[in-house]
């Protein structure tokens, strides 16, 4: 996308914020629904980062496997689970939350300390030309597939055996 500089500075800001917030949301919330939708938010948001970045096919297909496809199936798990033991909340407050928090907020504050002492003047920033053709967008995409069927298919192939291995795993974990 080709936007003027406030209008892009504000949606950079505004999906960062939805990012965090979302982020949030799934570590805070202790009913599991709410946490997975809270995950599906983080990830339409860092689809609409790859829209931003002018990556058009990496967004696309962020949106349709994890979202359309890993969120939706981690919410269809998290329904068959016994929805009972999530509405009883008799202790707000224990140790391993305070634990989790201050540990949280430590590694928080040392982020925020790093970004903030960086010399960001040593970065030089790149631009694309402001107009994208569609023969660029069909040059790109031809060219991931051929890297993915020649330069990287013996890793494509490793991964397809290993998730093949790790879905007969969860099947014989579920029958059990």
């Amino acid at each position: 996308m080709n936007l003027s500089g406030p209008i892009h500075d504000f949606l950079l800001v505004f999906l960062g914020s939805g990012l965090i917030l979302g982020g949030q949301g799934v570590v805070l919330f202790s009913n599991p629904i709410y946490s997975a939708f809270s995950l599906g938010l983080v990830l339409v948001c860092i689809s609409l980062f790859y829209l931003l970045l002018n990556s058009y096919f990496v967004a696309a297909a962020q949106l349709l496997i994890y979202v359309g496809a890993i969120n939706v199936l981690i919410i269809f798990a998290v329904m068959f689970m016994n929805g009972s033991d999530y509405s009883k909340e008799e202790n707000l407050w224990n140790i391993g939350d305070a634990i989790t928090s201050i540990v949280c907020t430590t590694l928080f504050i040392s982020l925020i300390s790093t970004i903030l002492d960086m010399s960001w003047d040593a970065i030089i920033w790149t631009t694309r030309s402001n107009q994208i053709l569609e023969q660029d967008l069909i040059t790109n995409n031809q060219q991931i597939g051929v890297h993915l069927s020649t330069d990287f298919f013996l890793p494509f192939e490793f991964v397809s055996i290993i998730l093949l291995v790790a879905l007969i795993g969860a099947i014989v974990v579920a029958r059990q």
